[in-house]
């Protein structure tokens, strides 16, 4: 026991007697199952109130506070062991007074370390504590518990007229078990299951007392469980989630520079792609973000795959698989379906399967579909897996079809969009907001609307899919595919173009009049090649002037448009993953210099980013010396294609691209002021992997081959 009185009597004493807290969060998942906790590792209702174990579309845990003799810890440090995607962080105690025996415990007595991680539909969790003290203390640990039920649509804000039932606690010696029953007539379970049995426990509160021998660790765990009864023993779920996690990071492309924070950044956005990467019956899919889109998206889907094809090509296999099974069959206005066409999400949840939102299986989105056609080119091109393309070449003809049956809505040779269902999404291309699509005076346009950038994507898809219906011996198929898209890209040239604006309309309205305005959404043109190689120059100057180029970024919309707002969600702001097909699409044109300038402006920003974690969009105001950039409130993080920029990045600033039957080719590389090297090991293609090393110099960018196993051809292009 220690008693107060010394320390009252220290003048210069700081009382502490609760740890702050702040907004700051880091995130775990596995497969349908995510957290988002404060930084200590609780669960708090702060800020959005975002915070919480979901599972499949249902919040499960929506309280998890973690209290010393009812004091709020105070906060050490905390961080995620990448390796095996698992949360840990150190607290101390405040000064605390126990109230009876008046003992007093200094604060930074108490050592309390706490760890936990995800795995197949359960949360686990070990708290130790060590007393550093000189005496024996008995402190008591307070655990507070909520399970709200709530639907992930309820988080962000929807409200509903009608909610289930809660049911009666089933509170055990060692266990607690808190449920609901949803009007979809699904029961819901949170299971709480103790290593100790708690001095109390009821529906609000787990109570545990300890005795603290100076010096000694006092150990527990709590394993909760969501729908689920079996037991299962963490040290087990532990091996399991080591070995995935490495062996997932074993079989990827190794990658080390010389700048440790780059190296940092691109650990995290690994990381992050595999803990996206979600077990489905048709392959692992990358979920898009969390925690408002934990789900499969077919555009995300896509394009994560595209940015990580060249060193991980079989997530772009896995996708296509789950895109082929889930391609709509039959005509559904309610779900935006039509057939051949690809799936927008797939959502969980009580408000899916009750069809209060109708995102269950929505088709909603314009770009999805030739989107796919186009992977399936560019997995072909990495892998030279035809037997695969073989299998799934029905779809892609059925996508095919799709395009041409029912994307041009009036037959006027474009893909528009106009949704059928009265609660699905107003806009359908990436930006889905409903004000992203606008006139030059800020008026909204009326569809049926095309998009520049998805001419882009149906000219792309229908040359790549020339390019496989050859392979497949399909010879006719192929020169009409070859023939509609160069008709394409010429009728896109001269409608889209404006030419004094010197860049392509964002759109034309349902009258065919173009929309005036300058956006990124010109910059995926140049991606895909459907512009003409005298205005890509035009493009390129547009897009890194001051009125596009933030300094951090390239910007959703130039800051002279009349709806130019940096802190919108699709005007003005910064997205990542744009900033790299972009920056991919300079490539192509040779722009290195306008390459380097993004690559430079998003990897500064990175710095700037808890955990060097890109979000999925940040505001688009100018940099200003000594700031960072300014985060966009409700972006996700993590999010599965802001996490692949930085292979796309990469990949563009080496010029390089993986050929068939055996090719690796690097066409005009450079590397960046922040970085002298980069170590490539581990590069597999066909049956052989290949090592190198990449130095800058002064004038050009030297590339070494350090290993190499099968036969493989390499190409340097200067």
């Amino acid at each position: 026991m220690m008693d107060t009185t010394s320390h009252v009597k220290d003048e210069y004493y700081i009382l502490a007697t609760s740890g702050r807290v702040d907004l700051k969060t880091l995130t775990l998942k596995h497969n349908e199952t995510f957290g988002v906790f404060a930084r200590m590792g609780d669960i708090l209702k702060l800020g959005m109130e975002e915070q919480g174990i979901y599972h499949q579309g249902t919040r499960h845990l929506s309280k998890w506070e973690l209290r010393l003799e009812g004091k709020r810890p105070l906060f050490l440090s905390s961080g995620m062991k990448r390796e095996s995607n698992i949360l840990s962080a150190d607290l101390t105690n405040p000064d605390i007074l126990i109230d009876g025996n008046g003992t007093f415990i200094p604060r930074d007595t108490i050592h309390c370390h706490r760890s936990k991680f995800i795995w197949e539909g359960n949360c686990f969790e070990s708290i130790y504590l060590i007393n550093f003290g000189i005496d024996p203390v008995v402190i008591r640990l307070h655990l507070f518990f909520e399970a709200d039920f709530e639907d992930v649509f309820e988080v962000r804000g929807i409200k509903r007229e009608r909610r289930g039932e809660y049911l009666p606690p089933e509170i055990g010696k060692q266990d607690i078990t808190l449920g609901y029953q949803g009007l979809d007539n699904q029961k819901r379970t949170t299971r709480l299951v103790f290593s100790v049995p708690p001095v109390s426990l009821d529906n609000e509160a787990a109570i545990f007392e300890f005795k603290l021998i100076p010096k000694c660790r006092e150990a527990f765990r709590i394993t909760m469980q969501f729908d689920r009864r079996e037991d299962v023993y963490w040290k087990h779920a532990l091996v399991l989630a080591d070995e995935k996690y490495k062996t997932m990071r074993d079989s990827a492309c190794q990658i080390c520079t010389t700048n440790e924070q780059f190296n940092a950044w691109f650990s995290t956005s690994l990381s992050d792609i595999h803990m996206m990467l979600t077990d489905t019956r048709h392959g692992s899919y990358p979920y898009a973000g969390v925690p408002w889109f934990n789900a499969a998206f077919g555009r995300d889907g896509i394009i994560t795959a595209l940015e990580c094809l060249w060193f991980e090509p079989q997530i772009a296999r896995d996708v296509l698989s789950y895109l082929s099974a889930t391609q709509a069959e039959t005509l559904n206005p309610e779900s935006d379906a039509e057939p051949g066409k690809i799936i927008h999400e797939v959502r969980f949840g009580e408000m899916a399967a009750l069809g209060e939102i109708p995102f269950g299986k929505y088709y909603g989105s314009v770009d999805s579909t030739p989107l796919f056609i186009y992977l399936a080119g560019a997995y072909y091109r990495r892998s030279g897996d035809l037997e695969f393309i073989k299998t799934i070449w029905p779809h892609l003809k059925r996508a095919l079809q799709w395009i041409d049956e029912y994307g041009d809505i009036d037959g006027d040779g474009f893909i528009e969009y106009g949704r059928r269902s009265e609660r699905g999404l107003i806009n359908q291309g990436w930006k889905d907001s409903k004000d992203s699509v606008f006139h030059s005076d800020g008026r909204l346009a009326e569809g049926p609307i095309a998009l520049c950038e998805v001419q882009g994507y149906v000219y792309a898809a229908k040359t790549e899919a020339a390019m496989l219906a050859d392979l497949l011996g399909e010879r006719e198929l192929s020169r009409h595919l070859k023939q509609a898209a160069e008709i394409l890209r010429d009728r896109f040239e001269t409608t889209f173009w404006v030419d004094d604006l010197g860049f392509y309309a964002i759109a034309l309205d349902g009258k065919k009049q173009p929309c005036r305005v300058r956006t990124s959404n010109a910059g995926h043109c140049i991606f895909t090649g459907i512009a003409s190689e005298e205005r890509v120059y035009r493009l390129t100057e547009t897009l890194i002037s001051d009125e596009f180029f933030s300094g951090w970024g390239i910007r959703t919309v130039a800051s002279s448009e009349a709806k130019y707002n940096p802190m919108s969600y699709h005007n003005g702001s910064i997205w990542p993953h744009d900033n790299a097909l972009i920056a991919l699409g300079f490539a192509k044109y040779g722009l290195m210099d306008a390459l380097l300038k993004v690559f430079t402006g998003i990897f500064d920003a990175s710095k700037y980013f808890d955990q060097y974690r890109l979000p999925e969009l940040f505001c688009g105001f100018h940099r200003r010396a000594g700031d960072g950039p300014t985060l966009y409130p409700v972006a996700c993080m993590p999010q599965a294609w802001a996490s692949g920029t930085v292979f796309m990045l990469l990949q563009a600033c080496l010029g390089l691209t993986l050929e068939q039957p055996n090719r690796v080719v690097f066409r005009h590389p450079v590397l960046p002021d922040f970085l002298k090297e980069v170590h490539l090991a581990k590069l597999k293609i066909k049956e052989g992997e290949i090592d190198f090393v990449l130095r800058r110099h002064r004038f050009n960018v030297s590339v070494e081959i350090v290993r190499k196993t099968g036969d493989i051809e390499v190409l340097v292009i200067k």
